[in-house]
């Protein structure tokens, strides 16, 4: 039997669940999305991607037809009609249909969909032994062209990295920003140790601000791991006694090898494990009850 997707205030099936060829999300990727995971029947961190999601809403001048009380609501509404506990959900509004040009003045309704499913970003091959991650060439979006806390619907910059990841034989890769500071990869946040002090890029170089990029540096503040946000160089990654990406997707994932260059010694590290452990277990206890 088919799941349901949340569509413009109805369930419908989701083979059913269409959108028009004029939407301008789909002919310009202009919308925003969420992607949000529920864990033991809690949705985690739902709020924060909510208000993360009308934060984009209002950076592009997009009214969300719905409060922010009712898309909750909606989405717990999903997440009860599939009968799923543990899932990943996708969250999208778009400028809705309008016509062939870009003034978004013609698009007079914003769409709203929803859906639930489930993921498996990586192999858990990896979570366990690392995985091993190139540099490409493509850069990050500046952020005065589309600053990137804005999640739109406009991947591309992503994506061409990931065929450059690909294409070297990799599943991840490192994007820097114009001026050659990493930012982020095409789908998570980066994070480094060294000697035993955590670092991550500053967003205002070209990285997402993460959901789960806080969480974690939250919960390295409460082991009294220290922390700062700091421009970091490829050189820093090389040079790294541990390094992880975190995302919604993939949570946290170990890195031990980067353009070749092995990390620490080639194994996830302690302070890795232990956020994992931790954010695993935080996953587990906390969030929005479905």
């Amino acid at each position: 039997m088919s799941f349901l997707v949340y569509l413009d205030g109805k369930l419908v099936p989701a083979e059913d669940a269409k959108i028009s060829i004029f939407d301008h999300g789909l002919l310009y990727g202009d919308g925003i999305f969420e992607g949000i995971r529920s864990y033991n029947g809690r949705v985690f961190k739902l709020n924060e991607h909510l208000k993360r999601l009308y934060d984009s809403a209002k950076a592009i001048t997009l009214t969300i037809p719905l409060s922010i009380e009712e898309l909750r609501e909606a989405v717990l509404l999903t997440l009860r009609s599939n009968k799923l506990r543990d899932a990943y959900i996708r969250l999208v509004v778009t400028r809705g249909k309008g016509d062939l040009g870009l003034d978004p003045k013609n698009c007079p309704k914003p769409s709203i969909f929803i859906i639930t499913d489930k993921i498996k970003l990586y192999p858990e091959e990896f979570y366990k032994n690392g995985l091993e991650i190139v540099t490409v060439v493509t850069r990050r979006n500046i952020p005065e062209a589309i600053n990137p806390c804005i999640k739109s619907l406009n991947y591309l910059n992503n994506i061409l990295a990931k065929i450059e990841a690909s294409n070297a034989g990799s599943l991840e890769a490192v994007m820097l920003n114009s001026d050659g500071f990493v930012t982020e990869c095409t789908g998570e946040n980066i994070f480094i140790v060294k000697d035993g002090h955590l670092y991550t890029p500053p967003t205002w170089v070209g990285a997402l601000k993460g959901i789960t990029r806080k969480a974690v540096i939250d919960l390295a503040l409460n082991f009294k791991i220290s922390f700062s946000e700091e421009v970091l160089t490829r050189y820093d990654l090389y040079t790294a006694d541990e390094m992880f990406l975190t995302g919604t997707a993939a949570e946290i994932v170990p890195i031990v090898k980067v353009d070749g260059r092995v990390i620490g010694d080639g194994k996830p590290g302690k302070i890795t494990t232990t956020l994992r452990a931790a954010f695993i277990e935080l996953t587990q206890n906390e969030g929005v009850l479905i």
